[in-house]
């Protein structure tokens, strides 16, 4: 029994033995692979438009594009495959400067990691144009730092020494600055502008862009929250071609709360291009010096009267402002124990600093109290545009003082009836004497 145990464990033993055998005679060994010729061929591009307005801030992506190819391949049974292939960018590394266009890149060096023969990677850039880049196409380099595989050596079945390069590639993109017309203001001239009054604003502009206007108008506007507001704030200019300059008036209100100092407003176009599109040229803004309020004070005297009387006052008003008024009209108000029929006095025209003199009749009620009044008193006028405006109200002292002791007609006429008897007397006595 044990007998047959070994001969059957001697059987089994033999083929398996037989089947090893048969089995490495029938199975060849793995086959490794190597390129003997190959290297990275990188090409860049624009994705997107490659088109951009003066002053724009804008994203930039670049493609970059392996086209290298890899010709011969050698696969034997003694070769030990290669990690990497020779036409493999490894750690691409892209740069993109400035060359000679108007922009600023803003964007530090990208890398885009390994590129494959055939495979492509992206890199994205802002970029920032000059607000007066002139229209036009430039050229913008881009750099491509990286390593790839140059050779390798294969000492044993099992040990490879690989030999890595590092290669930069110097590429040209081109952008494209589109033309517009961009304002630039050379000169502001300023008339009547005062607070709380309208005046005029005389600007006069250059186009310093590339673009020929055509059927222009120029305009202006309110900047943000400033006291300044056009009201008139448009002008046709019809063609305004690039390097010309043009001048038109606008008028300007200034809000009453303001305070005299500078002020900003903006400016800008509205035109054909040379397409017949309709644009907008960026706003520019501006500063305005705006002038104080206009003003006046009354700067006579008090006024002294009595009760019961009827009399004329005389109130001397001062232009304090820095602007001229036209046809000026004084106004008193005359409340209790005051009354009036003739409460307003011409005024004319006054210039800054100039005073003229109102006179006003006042009838004093017989009970009237003793003591210092305040009438309120205005002045209408019309400003530098014949605008209606009108003062902020002033104080006129008016005091009321007792009537001084004076003597009846009729005593007076007695009196002197009696002076009168007594000079007749007197001279016929020296007569009969």
């Amino acid at each position: 029994m044990n007998q047959n145990h070994h001969i059957h464990r001697n059987c089994l033993r033999g083929i398996l033995i037989l089947s090893l055998i048969l089995a490495a005679i029938i199975t060849p060994a793995i086959a490794g692979e190597k390129y003997l010729y190959g290297s990275p061929d990188l090409r860049v591009a624009i994705t997107g438009t490659n088109e951009f307005s003066p002053g724009e801030e804008a994203t930039v992506t670049i493609r970059v594009e392996n086209t290298g190819l890899n010709t011969v391949k050698i696969i034997r049974s003694d070769i030990v495959s290669r990690d990497d292939r020779p036409d493999t960018a490894k750690m691409a590394l892209v740069s993109l400067a400035s060359g000679d266009a108007p922009l600023t890149t803003k964007t530090d060096p990208q890398m885009i990691g390994d590129i494959l023969g055939g495979d492509s990677a992206t890199a994205s850039f802002t970029i920032q144009f000059d607000e007066d880049a002139k229209g036009g196409t430039y050229t913008i380099p881009v750099s491509i730092e990286y390593t790839y595989l140059s050779s390798a050596e294969q000492h044993a079945d099992d040990f490879i020494r690989y030999y890595y390069d590092t290669k930069v590639v110097h590429e040209d993109l081109q952008v494209v600055v589109k033309p517009d017309v961009r304002l630039l203001v050379t000169d502001i001239q300023t008339d009547a502008i005062n607070v709380g009054t309208e005046g005029y604003v005389t600007l006069t502009v250059k186009n310093v862009g590339s673009e020929d206007a055509r059927s222009a108008t120029l305009k202006i506007d309110r900047s943000g929250s400033s006291p300044l507001i056009p009201t008139d704030g448009s002008a046709f200019i019809g063609d305004f071609p690039a390097g010309s300059t043009v001048t038109r008036t606008f008028k300007v209100a200034v809000s009453t709360n303001a305070e005299p100092r500078e002020y900003p407003l903006s400016v800008y176009a509205e035109y054909k291009d040379r397409n017949g599109q309709i644009k907008t040229s960026d706003p520019r803004t501006f500063g305005v010096i705006t002038g104080d309020k206009i003003e006046f004070t009354a700067i006579s005297p008090r006024a002294v009267v009595s009760p019961g009387q009827k009399t004329v006052i005389d109130v001397e008003y001062k232009n304090i402002g820095e602007a001229p008024v036209y046809r000026a009209t004084a106004r008193i108000s005359a409340v209790d124990p005051f009354t009036s029929n003739d409460d307003t006095a011409y005024l004319g025209d006054m210039a800054p600093g100039e005073t003229k003199v109102a006179r006003y009749i006042l009838n004093v009620d017989s009970g009237a109290t003793e003591k210092i009044y305040g009438l309120d008193s205005e002045i209408r006028y019309r400003d530098a545009l014949d605008n209606t405006q009108i003062s902020k109200t002033m104080k006129v002292e008016v005091e009321v003082v007792p009537r001084e002791a004076t003597i009846p007609p009729i005593l007076i006429g007695a009196i002197l009836i009696v002076v009168i008897g007594a000079g007749y007397w007197f001279y016929r006595k020296q007569k009969q004497q």
